[in-house]
């Protein structure tokens, strides 16, 4: 089935390509963001123009998006850790390198087509492509992520998240010696050079909180204890790359490592108020064992 996503209206920003502006507006790349010029489904002050346009500011820009093709999710009897369900309810132990949702790259093989195998009902908030969903991880990033069963769960939870009342405790290995802790107050926008990262600044900043406790230092890396009290896209590895120790394997925001083979980011703890009674919850996901071995290689040779 063929969708039409709703247009999509901006201000320009003095001095940028208008295909750069599309690309930040609709979240896309740059070439997609041309096609969508050349097709004449972008408007700026009414008009069609090109992709090479340079923006003085102040213009208003319109985008129709081209057509979405809806694809069925089917359940997938996938391996799923649950570390905690009642009714309303289920925390997930998520493990590295699964997907949360289909996308365009991913369409299967994912965790909610995992999800739809194992649980029977979940939560429509997120829209039939992100069933039961509350939060997400990064494919990369393993550890507690949770689930809505119900609308009414998962907008409760949803509101536990934005007025701070979830508390998020992460663990990682970070390259370099981070000898004390460290209250990081930075603010996060998106890249003007790179939809794909966040920055320090950037397009559109929103404040950020994070801090970090070293627990296990060694020669040239450090475990660190993350707890980040606002939930912004890539927030740990934005700010621990800011401070110059890039979480170890980061391809993104640093550079692989012969330690691991992904970013060395764990959702270790999460408490929350339970949706219906109040009572706070603790799920704790234990380390997984790529994390293990690479702390236990460290421990062998940095010390």
């Amino acid at each position: 089935m063929n969708l039409t996503p709703p247009p999509l209206e901006a201000v320009g920003q003095g001095g940028v390509r208008l295909d750069t502006q599309v690309a930040l507006i609709a979240h896309t790349s740059r070439a997609a963001a041309k096609e969508l010029v050349e097709a004449g489904r972008v408007l700026v002050n009414g008009q069609q123009a090109k992709p090479a346009q340079r923006l003085r500011g102040g213009e208003t820009i319109v985008i129709y998006p081209f057509p979405v093709v809806r694809r069925e999710i089917l359940p997938e009897r996938l391996p799923l850790t649950i570390l905690y369900q009642d009714q309303f309810l289920a925390a997930i132990d998520k493990p590295p390198g699964l997907v949360v949702h289909p996308a365009p790259g991913a369409p299967a093989g994912t965790l909610v087509n995992a999800l739809l195998a194992a649980l029977p009902d979940l939560s429509q908030l997120g829209g039939e492509e992100r069933p039961g969903i509350v939060h997400r991880l990064d494919k990369d990033t393993s550890g507690v992520i949770l689930v809505a069963k119900d609308d009414a769960s998962h907008r409760r939870l949803a509101e536990a998240f934005q007025s701070r009342q979830v508390q998020k405790e992460y663990l990682a290995i970070v390259d370099g010696d981070l000898s004390q802790a460290q209250l990081i107050e930075a603010s996060i926008g998106r890249s003007p050079r790179n939809r794909k990262h966040m920055t320090v600044g950037g397009l559109h900043p929103r404040p950020a909180r994070t801090e970090l406790v070293p627990l296990e230092r060694f020669l040239s890396h450090t475990l660190v204890r993350c707890r980040p009290t606002t939930g912004r896209t890539h927030q740990i590895r934005v700010h621990l790359r800011f401070i110059g120790h890039p979480v170890t394997g980061d391809r993104l925001y640093g550079r692989p490592s012969p330690l691991i083979n992904r970013q060395a980011l764990h959702a270790h703890r999460l408490r929350f108020p339970h949706p219906h009674t109040g009572q706070v919850l603790e799920c704790v996901s234990p380390l997984p064992p790529d994390l293990e071995a690479a702390l236990g290689q460290l421990r062998r040779q940095e010390r």
